[in-house]
């Protein structure tokens, strides 16, 4: 990517300056892609070339310190610390029991001990929220940041336009990336990123139900279309299945032969569950018994319900709600996506008067208290009769 001869470092796409900078090779294993570029947000050549200066100045910095960090000390087999963690190192000068540990050393620390089989996501969400932090406030050992730390970057992440729901999600990781390498090493700290105040609903948007008019449209639409991503949005229509539960599907998960047709909704190695109360057994009704009948009746060789979201080791459901979202568009109200189905189960299972615990059972949704731990919770018979009370 050729730099502007005006900006350093930068290249203009629709009027906006860029940074643009490749990762020197050595330091390659250090990141997840091949080159640094994030928008300038600046139309001005000058404005573009301080701040690119700027950010290149920055990135010498810490390319040097990665460098100097990543250099064998010589005799370091002979140092009675040799066999800790790179990343819990003494303080020079300070008590034995004094160590010291930055924010990526933390996460290191974080990935590696709570990262295995986990998937990629999960990596990715705590580098990605603790590079916010490194960016706004510098790599410090997490003793040294402040509650005047902890402000500045929630002041980045409102600058960079996250809505107060992701923000939640960014400073949730870095919380938890915080306490997890703070305990695993012993140090007593303050957390400074917990309960730091921002509005939570800023640039959320309600995600609406689906009427019942516009699901019956829909699901007259799959069977005139009746192809594979057809089957998806019916299935999840009478079901109330999130779209990743039912996308990574194997056709074993699908049960008609039994004498209550249903789907058995259980973790797989390429597609998690979002929570412990996510397993469950769906009855299958209405339009989603037709999309699990036309699926096992015209699913080739591949052991995958959906085989189109699952040609890699991880269920493609963002692929799969971008094509989905997009057909929808044109048929549904605004605001309405693919997960209002969800909203709309909820709605219409509320209709017919069916128990809340019911209801959180058929959409693997969580039931508060302790007693709805106990036992294996209503049997199929039960959650059929309110499914096709709804349907």
């Amino acid at each position: 990517m050729l730099e502007t001869k005006s900006a350093p470092f930068t290249f203009v796409k629709q009027g906006i300056f860029y940074f643009s900078r490749r990762v020197p090779s050595d330091l390659s294993h250090h990141y997840n892609a091949s080159r640094i570029m994030y928008s300038l947000r600046t139309r001005s050549a000058a404005v573009a070339t301080s701040r690119a200066q700027r950010a290149a100045q920055q990135l010498d910095e810490y390319w040097y310190h990665l460098r100097i960090r990543d250099v064998d000390l010589p005799g370091k087999h002979l140092l009675r610390m040799s066999g800790q963690s790179a990343a819990a190192q003494p303080v020079p000068g300070g008590d034995a029991k004094d160590v010291t540990v930055t924010l990526s050393e933390a996460v290191s620390i974080y990935i590696r001990l709570k990262g295995k089989d986990r998937p990629i996501t999960f990596h990715r969400a705590a580098e990605r929220s603790c590079g916010y932090v490194i960016d706004a406030c510098g790599d410090k050992d997490l003793a040294a940041y402040t509650r005047a730390d902890a402000n500045s970057f929630r002041d980045a992440l409102l600058e960079k336009g996250l809505a107060g729901s992701s923000i939640t999600r960014v400073f949730g990781t870095v919380r938890s990336v915080f306490n997890f390498a703070a305990a695993e090493i012993g140090i007593t700290a303050t957390n400074p990123f917990a309960g730091v105040y921002y509005d939570r609903k800023a640039g959320v948007e309600d995600r609406q139900p689906l009427p019942i008019e516009a699901i019956t449209s829909l699901q007259q639409l799959c069977k005139a279309e009746d192809d594979d991503l057809r089957w998806l949005v019916a299935m999840v229509s009478d079901t109330g299945m999130r779209l990743a539960e039912a996308a990574g599907l194997l056709l074993d998960d699908i049960r008609l032969a039994d004498p209550i047709p249903h789907v058995v909704v259980r973790e797989h190695p390429w597609r998690r569950l979002k929570t412990a109360g996510s397993a469950r057994t769906v009855p299958l009704t209405g339009s989603s018994l037709w999309a699990a009948e036309r699926v096992l009746a015209e699913v080739g060789n591949s052991e995958f319900a959906f085989p189109r979201f699952n040609r890699t080791d991880r269920t493609n459901a963002n692929s799969a709600s971008a094509a989905l979202n997009k057909w929808m568009k044109q048929h549904v109200p605004e605001g309405c996506t693919m997960h209002s189905f969800r909203h709309s189960m909820r709605d219409r299972l509320r209709a017919v008067e069916c128990p809340s615990d019911i209801v959180d059972q058929i959409g693997g949704w969580q039931t508060e208290g302790v007693g709805h731990s106990y036992g294996r919770g209503y049997p199929l018979e039960v959650l059929a009769k309110w499914v096709n009370a709804a349907v």
